[in-house]
């Protein structure tokens, strides 16, 4: 799928209220690195398909410097209204997050989340997306990211073992697949998609990797 399609299925899913990954609220795995027992110095953050922002704006609301890229307008454009509301202001661009080096979104980001982003970027834009964010990350980065594993979209989700042979120069730390209830705090389900989980026709995952020093 090319990016213009991508971007106007992406960007019907906002207009139209499909997007069940809006909830508004930031992913419990981004507020466990943010306010857990092992919580994370502020730094440098880098959001992957921020949409309409709901960590950039949660992270820049507790003292990171936050960047967030997406490759549909509205969704940035919400994204901004939205951090001005919280009176915060994370750098929020529009574009592709298989092409960080087009957008010079920097480099040295102790912390990056893929709030359900990369499972959705094509196979052959995958290495490029790895690529990228290995170059923008600080020695030591965690990346932190949820999506599908087995999808039943030809061409979607992602598996630990794909992250471990696209990530080489990361260590997976955890991979954890989740039920449904713990999926709430992350996208709206709903008793259907509940029920498809249950009866394990997809399954979705959150994973935890470190870049090595």
């Amino acid at each position: 799928m090319n990016v213009p399609i991508s971007r106007l299925l992406w960007w019907l899913a906002y207009r139209f209220g499909f997007a069940a990954w809006d909830t508004g609220r930031p992913v419990p795995m981004v507020v466990e690195a943010v306010e857990g027992p092992n919580r994370m110095a502020p730094g440098r953050a880098l959001d992957l398909g921020c949409g309409t922002g709901r960590n950039a704006v949660y992270l820049a609301r507790h003292g990171w410097d936050v960047t967030g890229v997406d490759l549909v307008h509205h969704a940035v454009a919400l994204a901004r209204r939205n951090a001005d509301a919280a009176g915060v202001s994370p750098r929020l661009l529009e574009g592709d997050v298989t092409r960080l080096e087009d957008l010079g979104v920097g480099c040295g980001f102790d912390l990056l989340v893929d709030a359900g982003c990369y499972h959705a970027v094509p196979m052959d834009r995958r290495d490029a997306y790895a690529a990228g964010v290995t170059a923008v990350a600080a020695p030591g980065a965690r990346l932190l990211m949820f999506g599908v594993g087995r999808a039943p979209v030809p061409g979607a989700g992602v598996t630990k073992e794909e992250l471990r042979h696209r990530f080489a120069g990361w260590r997976l730390v955890s991979a954890v697949r989740m039920t449904a209830e713990e999926l709430r705090g992350y996208i709206r389900t709903g008793r259907v998609f509940e029920a498809a989980m249950a009866r394990r026709w997809f399954d979705v995952w959150r994973y935890r990797l470190e870049l090595r020093a």
